[in-house]
């Protein structure tokens, strides 16, 4: 498919990591060459695929401050057959490091460039924020995935991110665009639960994955294993979930065009991309 996808919500507890480690492994179990890279300084992706802060020789920090390159970053899981590019505590510090670079917004896009013809698939797990980080992997990006919890509040900030992405392709990345909302953490039991698709459908139409991605104790159990949800419990219906996820998304992807890729343009430093007021 040749996609970089980044996995975006500012609000926390949305099942965004969940979706990325999962859905990254479904498609590689699939046949697609998928690299998972964790953008999130917290390094949940890291952690709930069990990497071991020892083994880390470089990580996402060190590919947005130039101290190493993606090849050297990247650890291959066989089991998998995935490729991670983890995270550790220091990407916190990227921002500041950061504040006074030129074309800092696009330092994510130019260290992937090497890496693009190696996958079909590159997923990045952005941090629970509008800030440096997210707006790297946005310019980065061909595709934005948006996890949408299904509890009260869940479109309070949408508007803000989806103002984000918008800014981000007018002024850095016109190739990016939304492909798709994942509702997750759905009850079917609760009216709740399908009043907040039918408004999520209602305001975003047929961007809404069909398939929904259940509350599911196997989901939650899963990280603290150091597993994806495929070999911690993968006849769970959190399993099925992410499975057919994969499959819809792949689907949807085969009718879709790929992105025409766009230069890499620098970007002027009395011009950047900042996150819109709530």
């Amino acid at each position: 498919m040749n996609r970089v996808f980044a996995v975006a919500n500012q609000k926390g507890g949305v099942g965004k990591t969940t979706t990325s480690v999962n859905l990254a492994v479904a498609l590689a179990a699939r046949g697609q060459r998928t690299l998972l890279l964790d953008m999130d300084p917290q390094a949940n992706a890291t952690s709930s695929l069990g990497i071991a802060r020892d083994k880390i020789a470089a990580s996402s920090y060190d590919l947005l401050l130039g101290n190493a390159t993606a090849s050297r970053a990247t650890l291959i899981n066989g089991r998998l057959n995935l490729a991670i590019i983890p995270s550790a505590a220091n990407l916190a510090a990227a921002e500041v490091e950061l504040v006074g670079e030129l074309a800092r917004e696009y330092r994510l896009r130019q260290a992937l460039a090497t890496e693009l013809e190696r996958y079909d698939v590159i997923l990045i797990d952005c941090p629970p924020s509008l800030g440096l980080l997210t707006v790297n992997a946005l310019t980065a990006a061909t595709d934005v995935l948006i996890p949408v919890q299904c509890e009260y509040l869940a479109l309070e900030g949408l508007s803000q991110l989806t103002r984000t992405v918008q800014l981000v392709r007018q002024r850095l990345n016109p190739r990016v665009d939304i492909v798709g909302l994942i509702m997750t953490m759905y009850d079917a039991r609760t009216a709740l639960a399908n009043q907040v698709i039918a408004e999520t459908e209602k305001y975003f139409g047929a961007k809404v994955f069909s398939t929904r991605i259940p509350r599911n104790v196997r989901l939650s159990e899963a990280p603290s294993h150091g597993q994806p949800i495929q070999t911690y419990a993968p006849a769970s219906p959190g399993g099925r979930a992410y499975n057919d996820l994969a499959d819809e998304l792949i689907k949807r992807l085969s009718e879709a065009p790929v992105p025409a890729s766009v230069a890499l343009e620098p970007v002027t430093q009395d011009a950047p991309v900042e996150a819109p007021n709530a």
